[in-house]
């Protein structure tokens, strides 16, 4: 990658089965033309030997905070400084909790502690480390500072164990890499709108109707929107999830709140990305006081009506020039409903996924999709949403581009 070139990469390696991976991907890099030190926790080295590293890098490797090689007085800080990205591959739980709470006891945390360059971290552990709600706490918390996430992939484990965990793939990483030295400023002076999260259709004060969404696949397009230079706002249902960095939250709760929001920020905005799922029917009547269930009796019967089509309303009111995604999750083919959604609402592109298959669920970390637009049809793995959100805000850069 000609991004690699000449630049001066940090690559920390911690103790895990995966570092011998590390090992490839330090030779890559190399490869590539960039200037690759690797530090190495103490307990990587009982996994590959820090000669491994030395001999595919040309360059002596780090270990020991007070034994290290470099000769400036302030030699533990000053790779840090030093560094184009800092690279940590893989980030154990236990680096991923120190990075968090900003130790810096060793070589690893000290560096990251010291630079202002990009930070790279593609974590590897047993799939219930990390799911746990510690671990996972840590990583929104290195995300919301900015540090670039490579979510692990599932599969087989050393643990004997299948499930997320895997480290990701050299490519992945590489990319992440290579994404972090360029900036990715493909979308630099855009206006993008995003969508996410379910709306709550009141029936009462304490009472309403809505659906399973999370939220996570619309905040992760607002994030990788903002890491592409995109000044994003976000317009969300309720969601238990924080706000990516570098977007502006506009909250709302029902569809007709979500439409007005969205109509009112179209007249500036490049391209809106409609993630959420708008429910399709609201009640007729909103009841102002709580409906007794002595009042309603065994039965209770609630009168719907359609709520508006907000992607219709965007699609005639956009600017020219303006991009428009829509999303569509079924429990069947969704790329059939996807195509027809497409030629109806007359969009830019749409993102289909079966929630019925394993790993597409609402509420998931990963996502089966399938890009369906005028320039065909293109189905992706089962991936991170994070790693999906990275591909949407890629091809929309490119379509903004043309």
């Amino acid at each position: 990658m000609e991004a690699l070139r000449g630049r001066f990469i940090v690559l920390g390696v911690t103790g895990s089965i995966a570092a011998y991976k590390s090992v490839e991907l330090a030779r890559r890099l190399t490869q590539a033309g960039a200037t690759v030190q690797v530090v190495m926790s103490r307990s990587a080295a009982e996994f590959v030997r820090p000669l491994t590293f030395q001999a595919l890098t040309y360059r002596p490797v780090e270990l020991e905070m007070f034994q290290i090689q470099d000769e400036r007085a302030a030699g533990h800080v000053a790779m840090g400084r030093q560094a184009d990205v800092v690279v940590i591959a893989p980030a154990t739980a236990h680096i991923l909790a120190r990075l968090a709470n900003g130790f810096s006891d060793d070589l690893i945390a000290t560096t990251v502690l010291a630079t202002d360059a990009p930070i790279v971290l593609a974590p590897a552990m047993e799939t219930h480390m990390w799911q746990n709600a510690a671990t996972q706490a840590n990583v929104a918390v290195l995300r919301a500072r900015g540090a670039r996430i490579v979510d692990p992939e599932s599969g087989p484990l050393a643990s004997g164990d299948v499930g997320p965990g895997r480290l990701a793939s050299l490519e992945r990483i590489e990319a992440a890499i290579a994404e972090a030295l360029t900036g990715s400023q493909a979308l630099a002076g855009r206006r993008i709108v995003v969508t996410a999260g379910p709306t709550l259709e009141p029936i009462d004060p304490v009472r309403f109707v809505s659906n399973r969404s999370s939220g996570k696949m619309g905040y992760a397009i607002a994030a990788a929107a903002a890491d592409a230079g995109a000044e994003v706002f976000l317009v969300s249902g309720p969601t238990a999830l924080r706000a990516p960095a570098g977007a502006q939250l506009v909250p709302i709760e029902t569809a007709e709140q979500m439409r007005d929001a969205v109509i009112g920020l179209l007249p500036n905005a490049d391209a809106v990305v409609m993630a959420a799922a708008v429910a399709d029917y609201r009640p007729i009547e909103t009841m102002e006081r709580k409906i007794k269930k002595r009042d309603a009796g065994k039965e209770l019967s609630l009168r719907m009506t359609e709520n508006p089509d907000i992607l219709k309303a965007i699609v005639s009111a956009r600017r020219p020039g303006a991009v428009v995604v829509g999303f569509k999750a079924e429990t069947g083919d969704a790329t059939a409903e996807a195509g027809r959604m497409l030629r109806e609402k007359k969009l830019d592109l749409v993102v289909a996924n079966d929630v019925s298959e394993p790993g597409s669920a609402f509420g998931s970390d990963t996502d089966r999709v399938t890009f369906v637009s005028a320039d065909g049809v293109e189905a992706l793995p089962l991936l991170a949403k994070t790693e999906v959100a990275r591909r949407l805000i890629a091809k929309l850069a490119e379509r903004l581009a043309r």
